[in-house]
């Protein structure tokens, strides 16, 4: 029963900012768990398929390099992915950025940026890609969209003034495609990611000051690992989380109970 509930055979998945970090992390685990086939996208080309070659270990992944911060890139990776399957099973919104500035100085750019590819990139990406995730979908066999959010878009605690908006949005945005989605047998949820150790996160990590405090502050006392973040993203993709859907998910060793 257990391989049944948390098994992803059969699923064809995409998974965007996929050559590093939780994308990465995630990708293995589906692949890992028996998906068909993994697409993964990456800005940088050169990284997209070396991450793709290391991720063949586990099973069938195709990198599609390309900048989905761009309106044309998404249309582009839509056609692309459209030529190659006729349904998609699981798609991660996980591709995002930061922007650290001080509040007095910070910059429109820095606020452009980090909205644009943490909230318009995921809301335009799956809404083209409606048609491919609802081919094969029905009442007993849903699709999965998995947005990936924050705890900075749960505390109040952060100088990411626009990083921690952004993720506050695209939770509710999450709810709202829930809604919107599942007459078409879509389930949309999110994850709100804590401490993690990524390209995003080695401002904190390499300060050993900074680190052992936030340590020492979270419940669990550690950052998250990577089966931490797999773990939960096979659930929502699988039939274990088949009555799931709308949900914010914090997978943060407790930090959202005492910040």
């Amino acid at each position: 029963m257990l391989d049944q509930l948390f098994s992803m055979s059969g699923k064809t998945c995409v998974v965007t900012g996929g050559s590093r970090g939780l994308g990465f992390y995630m990708a293995k685990g589906f692949l890992s768990a028996g998906a068909k086939r993994v697409y993964i996208t990456a800005r940088k080309a050169e990284a997209c398929f070396e991450a793709a070659k290391e991720l063949s270990e586990f099973g069938d992944c195709v990198a599609l390099p390309g900048n989905i911060g761009s309106m044309e890139e998404i249309s582009a990776l839509v056609a692309e992915l459209s030529k190659r399957e006729s349904a998609i099973d699981v798609l991660v919104n996980n591709a995002g950025t930061g922007w650290l500035e001080p509040l007095e100085g910070f910059s429109e750019v820095g606020w452009d940026r980090v909205m644009d590819l943490n909230v318009k990139s995921p809301f335009f990406l799956t809404q083209k890609m409606i048609p491919l995730l609802s081919a094969n979908a029905n009442p007993e066999s849903t699709s999965s969209v998995i947005n990936i959010g924050s705890v900075a878009g749960i505390c109040g605690e952060t100088d990411t003034y626009s990083y921690a908006p952004s993720k506050a949005a695209i939770h509710q945005l999450t709810r709202n495609l829930a809604v919107a989605l599942c007459d078409k047998h879509i389930r949309v949820n999110a994850i709100a990611p804590g401490r993690f150790f990524s390209k995003m996160t080695e401002y904190a990590s390499s300060d050993k000051e900074q680190y052992e405090a936030e340590i020492a502050m979270m419940p669990l006392h550690r950052w998250g690992s990577e089966t931490d973040i797999s773990g939960v993203a096979i659930m929502l993709a699988s039939a274990a989380g088949a009555f799931i859907t709308g949900q914010i998910i914090p997978v943060d060793g407790g930090t959202t109970l005492v910040r």
